[in-house]
C-alpha cells in the first residue's frame, strides 16, 4: 500500500493519490492478493457496521479459506453492477480438509445480529470435484435467529458437504428469507449417501421462487416444514445424476411435522429424458446415465425414511397445479400424512414411469410399481386428494428404488436452458406453462434449441461415465 501512495502522489500529488483509492474502493474489493483475501473481505465485513455492501470485482475469483461472514444487519454481498450470468464474482470454497472434516461453507449469514442481509449476483463453487462429501454446512448458510434475508440471482454448485443453500431455522424462529432467481446446481452425486440438495429451506413464513435447480441429487427443493412458506415458479430437473426427490415435505424435524401454510404450486419438475442416439419417430430412447428423479413431490415420512419417525406425520400442507414431465418413479408419493390438500397437479406431455426394487429395499416391505400418482390410505387421513392418485398398500421407504440399467424407456424430450428464467403463473388447468423453461416434450421438438440442449447432455453424459469408468470401474450408484 505504501508503494502504491509514492507512485500515485509522484504522480499527481497525495489528493490524486487519495481519489484513485478511494475510488478503486467504492467500485469492488479485488481478489488479488489472494493469500490475504478472506481476511480482508472480513475484516470489510466486522468492521463496517450495518447497511456495509461489501462490492465484489466481476469475473473474478476469490479463493476462501474459510466463511465470509455477514456481521451487522442489512450487509449485502454482490458483484459490482449486479451481473445476471458469468460475470459475477466467483467465491471459491478453498479451504483445507483433513478426512470428513474441513472448510465447506462460502458465505455464512446466521449471526445473531443478522436481520436483513442479503447475497446477490455471485457464484459459489464449492469444489468438491469428485471428493467423497465430508461433514460440515452448506456451500451457503443462511437464517438462524434473523427475519428479512434475501439469495437471489446466486449460482451456487458442487457443495463438498450436504446442501447447494441451506436456510436455518434458529431457535425455530428465523422468518421471512426469500430465496429467488438463483440457478442452484450440481449438488452432490448419486452415489450411495453422496448425496447433496439444491435449496433446503427450514424458515417460517419464507418464499422460494424463480429458482432453478439442475442436478441435485437428493432433494431438489427441501422443504422442512417451514410453516407459512410459499414454494413456487421453480424449475427442477435433472440430466446426468438420478435425483432422489424434487419437491420434499418429508422431514418430522425440526417443526414436528408442522406443514401448516406451507404451500408448493406451480412448479415444474423434469425427470430424465432421452440422451442416447435418436431416430426420426421415437418417442422413446436410451439415458447414458439412467438418470430419474424418483419421487417429483414426495409427501409425509414414511415416504422417505420409513418407519425411522413411528406414527409421526406432516400436517396440514398445500400442493397444487404442479407439472412433470420425463422420467420419475412416482411424480407424487403420499404416505404419513393429515390435512394435506394435493390438487390440480398434471403431467405434461411425455413422461415415463421407470424403476423396481433395488438392493437397498428392506425385504418386509413391499414396493409398488412405479405410478404417476400413489398414495398409501392407511397412514394418510383427512385429506383433499386428486381423483387419479392410486391407492398402495405400502408406502415406505420408496427412495430404494433403481432405474434400469440401460433401455429405451427415456421419453424423447428437452431439457430446460440454464439461461432461461421462470416466469410467470400457469393456469391450474395445465394449459401453456407461466414458467419459461426451454421446450417440453413435442413442443419446439425439432427447434434448433432442442438439438443443442441434447447434444450437450450426450456431451456430459458421456464425459461422466467415462471419468467414473477410469476412477473406480466397480462403483456403485444410488
Amino acid at each position: 500500500m505504501k508503494d502504491e501512495l509514492l507512485m500515485l502522489n509522484q504522480r499527481g500529488g497525495h489528493g490524486y493519490a487519495k481519489r484513485r483509492l478511494e475510488s478503486r474502493a467504492a467500485n469492488c474489493e479485488p481478489a488479488s492478493p489472494a493469500g490475504n483475501v478472506t481476511d480482508r473481505l472480513n475484516t470489510l465485513l466486522q468492521n463496517s457496521g450495518a447497511g456495509y455492501i461489501l462490492s465484489l470485482c466481476p469475473n473474478q475469483v476469490y479463493l476462501l479459506q474459510q466463511p465470509l461472514a455477514f456481521a451487522a444487519p442489512e450487509q449485502e454481498i454482490s458483484t459490482l453492477g449486479y451481473p445476471t450470468g458469468e460475470q459475477r464474482a466467483i467465491l471459491v470454497v478453498d479451504g483445507p480438509v483433513n478426512g470428513d472434516q474441513g472448510h465447506t461453507t462460502a458465505v455464512v449469514g446466521t449471526c445473531l445480529n443478522c436481520d436483513g442481509v442479503k447475497l446477490r449476483h455471485v457464484q459459489i463453487n464449492g469444489s468438491r470435484n469428485g471428493a467423497p462429501a465430508i461433514d460440515g454446512g452448506a456451500n451457503i448458510e443462511m437464517g438462524g435467529e434473523n427475519s428479512n434475508q434475501l439469495v437471489e440471482f446466486v449460482k451456487s454448485y458442487d457443495p463438498r458437504s450436504w446442501s447447494c443453500l441451506h436456510i436455518s431455522e434458529g431457535s425455530l424462529n428465523c422468518n421471512n428469507t426469500i430465496v429467488q432467481n438463483n440457478d442452484i446446481g450440481p449438488c452432490g452425486s448419486d452415489v450411495f449417501q453422496q448425496w447433496a440438495d439444491g435449496i433446503s429451506m427450514s424458515c417460517l413464513n419464507s418464499v422460494v421462487r424463480n429458482n432453478m435447480v439442475y442436478d441435485a441429487t437428493d432433494g431438489g427443493i427441501v422443504v422442512f416444514g417451514s410453516p407459512g412458506t410459499h414454494v413456487y415458479n421453480n424449475i427442477i430437473w435433472v440430466v446426468n445424476q438420478t435425483m432422489l426427490g424434487g419437491i420434499n415435505m418429508v422431514d418430522y424435524e425440526p417443526f414436528d411435522g408442522n406443514f401448516a401454510g406451507t404451500v408448493v404450486t406451480n412448479n415444474t419438475i423434469l425427470g430424465g429424458f432421452a440422451t442416447g442416439p435418436q431416430d426420426a419417430g421415437d418417442t422413446k430412447g436410451t439415458n447414458l446415465e439412467d438418470a430419474i428423479i424418483k419421487i417429483g413431490i414426495a409427501i409425509g415420512p414414511r415416504t422417505w425414511f420409513g418407519d425411522k419417525f413411528g406414527n409421526n406425520v406432516s400436517t396440514s400442507g398445500t400442493v397444487t397445479d404442479n407439472q412433470f414431465s420425463g422420467a420419475f418413479s412416482y411424480s407424487i408419493a403420499i404416505t404419513s400424512a393429515q390435512n394435506f390438500t394435493v390438487q390440480n397437479n398434471i403431467l405434461l406431455g411425455n413422461t415415463s414411469y421407470i424403476g423396481a426394487r433395488g438392493p437397498n429395499c428392506s425385504d418386509t416391505e413391499s414396493v409398488p410399481d412405479p405410478a404417476p400418482f400413489i398414495v398409501d390410505l392407511n397412514t394418510t387421513e383427512n385429506s383433499s386428494i386428486q381423483p387419479d392418485f392410486q391407492a398402495i398398500a405400502d408406502g415406505d421407504s420408496l427412495t430404494c428404488v433403481l432405474p434400469p440399467n440401460g433401455g429405451d424407456y427415456w421419453p424423447i424430450g428437452s431439457d430446460p436452458s440454464v439461461s432461461t428464467r421462470p416466469g410467470a403463473k400457469k393456469s391450474s388447468a395445465g394449459s401453456k406453462a407461466g414458467i419459461a423453461i426451454g421446450v417440453i416434450i413435442g413442443v419446439l421438438a425439432v427447434a434448433a434449441a432442442a438439438w443443442f440442449i441434447r447434444k450437450w447432455a450426450m456431451a456430459r453424459a458421456n464425459s461422466k461415465r467415462h471419468f467414473n469408468a477410469a476412477k473406480n470401474p466397480n462403483i456403485a450408484k444410488y
